[in-house]
């Protein structure tokens, strides 16, 4: 705590320059009231006019604070980041096929550079040859390995990350100083952090607020006089510092900062502000149907019995046990979880006894095992196995058709599973049911989407039956089915010319233009370096899922922003009821009943409200920081909780706080 306030003050200090104050025109007010004040007290001192300068100084000084911090999250990710950047020396391939020792800062783009394991890749690019795998820590923070190859839409690579085999040859793509790294540096450190629409939009409306109150407490002066008692320019000064919305104005950037750096947290970079507020306001999301909503990877759910084969469980287990694929691991785990399969035996005891292990190709369409004791297991593709069961001189009853029709139709994959004892008849024993497994809970979250008034759409290729059923399954509200980048570009644009704000994932070359389109597309860091510069987010971990934390994010931005802006200017009402009557009550004695907290005196009322309003801030900054939290429900029910708590909340609070505070000022001299 002491370490975080030797780092902020200084900042807070320093920001105390009129060159950033007036960034902010409701607190740049604070700043200018505060240099009168203090002239003023400088030339007749008194205790109430050196108080209210020092706490309209601390007022600005808090407000510079909350930014202070809100920053300071930021450039503890970049100084990790700075940590990972590394100056390297690359392998630039000459015309020639030769290589030549040159600086990474002197990469150029379009420049080709070798990197072999355990070497730092020098720059941004795209391998162009070779697979390796690249650790990407420093980057994600995770600590397993990627896979980076050429030719696909895994070809991107980020420089600082660190090869660990084989051997790859990359293209720069980036400019030295406009690396990934920089960037994120650049972002997080609120370097290149512009306000966006909103704030601007909010920006606008308090400086009309403190316009309207600043003419209004000039225009007191005049009637002040015609009644016969002026009012000392320090009590102008204090009523007109408690009117403006100094607390939204002094928390608003912060709120902004630290919007973005909750992205940051989760390992999703936002590549401006524009970006996260455009997530609180999406209202459909297109979500890829694999690795989003699905695992991706086809699993086995059941196996289907004929009704005189008890073996199936045990034939598709052995004929699983070489099979390195997803869909064989997955028949293996059924097997053994749900049919109590012996799971004792393993592919190489299987070999040493003289088994022979029969791989899947694309012409025979089927894997199996050939045993010791002459028993042939095959599992495949219906046509497949069928014609081998017919060339062993057996049949397919017609049950097995059915059941690989009903799971046709359910969306899911079919695989027969037949067998053939010595040298007799083969006979069909069942069929696997594999499925694209929708992933856990994701049913719960599109209903949570749907509380929120956001309507989901899955993206996918998969044909329209099967499309339907998954989508049945995960609970979307539409889907997409065969579709190409040029239907996804289309279906974007119909919803944007309904007035609704679009946001999707990709990862693809091919997805770039749909990315570039969307309100907000997030793309994912294993992606290729088109998506990435299409998209206005980029998620570290390349993690689908996210997107929908990323719209939850940003409604929370939205709702700090509102509920604190609500909460500041119902604040202001106590203090109408702290100042006023202590102004004019020695004129208008009767006004002393609007006095109802009964403060000490004038001078400790005007003093309290300056307190308050300044120690409010201080109050509010750990929220501001964190967000308002965030209940998925509708527009008129987050309107009547903002009302109830922030607004009604914000009358309340200064009763008190000027309340308490006064008893303390009361006690010291000249104020009682």
């Amino acid at each position: 705590m002491t370490r975080s306030l030797l780092h902020v003050v200084p900042q807070a200090l320093a920001k105390l320059d009129p060159r950033h104050v007036y960034r902010s025109p409701v607190i740049f007010v604070v700043w200018v009231g505060s240099v009168l004040t203090t002239g003023l007290a400088v030339r007749s001192p008194s205790v109430f006019g050196w108080s209210v300068a020092v706490w309209l100084w601390l007022t600005v000084l808090f407000a510079n604070a909350a930014e202070a911090v809100a920053e300071g999250r930021g450039k503890a990710q970049a100084a990790s980041l700075r940590a990972a950047k590394r100056e390297t020396m690359a392998r630039r391939l000459r015309a020639d096929g030769t290589e030549e020792p040159v600086p990474g800062s002197e990469l150029t783009v379009g420049d080709t550079v070798v990197v072999e394991a355990g070497q730092v890749i020098p720059g941004d690019g795209e391998v162009v040859d070779g697979v390796a795998t690249v650790d990407e820590s420093a980057i994600t923070g995770e600590s397993a390995p990627v896979i980076r190859e050429s030719g696909g839409d895994r070809s991107a690579v980020t420089g600082g990350t660190t090869v660990l085999s084989d051997r790859i040859v990359v293209r720069i793509t980036t400019k030295p100083g406009e690396s990934f790294i920089d960037r994120m540096i650049a972002l997080v450190e609120g370097a290149q952090r512009q306000k966006t629409p909103n704030e601007i939009a909010l920006t606008i409306l308090l400086t009309t607020l403190t316009i309207v109150f600043l003419v209004t407490v000039m225009a007191i002066q005049p009637l002040a006089s015609y009644s016969g008692r002026t009012q000392p320019v320090v009590v102008l000064v204090a009523l007109l510092v408690c009117l403006i919305p100094t607390t939204i104005g002094a928390l608003l950037s912060a709120i902004g900062i630290a919007g973005m750096d909750r992205l940051v947290q989760r390992n999703v970079l936002a590549m401006s502000g524009r970006a996260v507020e455009a997530a609180g306001d999406v209202s459909t999301l297109l979500l890829d149907k694999t690795g989003t909503i699905t695992f991706g990877n086809r699993r086995a759910t059941e196996l289907l019995s004929l009704d005189d084969a008890q073996d199936l469980p045990d034939a598709a287990y052995l004929s699983s046990l070489a099979d390195a694929t997803p869909e064989g691991k997955s028949i293996v785990d059924l097997a053994t979880a749900e049919y109590a399969v012996d799971e004792g035996r393993s592919a190489e005891a299987l070999v040493r006894d003289g088994a022979e292990f029969v791989e899947f190709s694309a012409t025979t369409r089927m894997s199996g095992v050939d045993l010791p004791d002459g028993t042939q297991i095959r599992k495949g593709a219906t046509s497949a196995v069928r014609r081998w069961v017919e060339e062993s001189d057996g049949a397919v009853p017609a049950r097995v058709q059915e059941l690989v029709d009903t799971i046709s139709r359910s969306g899911g994959t079919p695989l027969v599973v037949a067998s053939r004892n010595g040298s007799g008849p083969a006979r069909a024993l069942g069929v696997v049911h594999l499925k694209d497994v929708v992933k856990p809970g994701m049913r719960e979250r599109f209903d949570v989407m749907r509380a929120m008034g956001i309507r989901t759409v899955m993206i996918t290729g998969d044909n329209a039956l099967t499309a339907a059923s998954i989508a049945e399954e995960a609970g979307v509200d539409d889907f997409l089915a065969e579709a190409t980048p040029e239907d996804k570009m289309r279906l974007i644009k119909k919803e944007q010319e309904g007035g609704r704000l679009v946001a999707m994932t990709g990862d693809g070359t091919n997805d770039a233009p749909a990315l570039a389109q969307a309100d907000v597309g997030v793309a994912m860091n294993s992606g290729t370096s088109a998506a990435k510069e299409a998209g206005n987010m980029v998620d570290l971990d390349s993690d689908p899922t996210k997107l929908i934390e990323v719209v939850e994010i940003g409604k929370q931005l939205l709702i700090t922003r509102g509920a604190l802006t609500t909460f500041s200017i119902a604040n202001d009402i106590a203090k109408y009821f702290a100042i006023i009557p202590a102004m004019f009550i020695s004129l208008f004695p009767g006004l002393d009943a609007l006095n109802i907290m009964r403060l000490s005196s004038p001078e400790s009322a005007m003093l309290s409200a300056v307190i308050f309003n300044a120690l409010i801030i201080v109050a509010l900054i750990p929220l501001a920081l964190k967000g308002v939290r965030y209940r998925p429900s509708s527009a008129a029910q987050m309107l009547r909780r903002n009302l109830l708590v922030y607004g009604l909340g914000g009358v309340i609070a200064p009763f008190i706080g000027i309340k308490l505070i006064d008893l303390g000022v009361s006690l010291l001299p000249g104020l009682a």
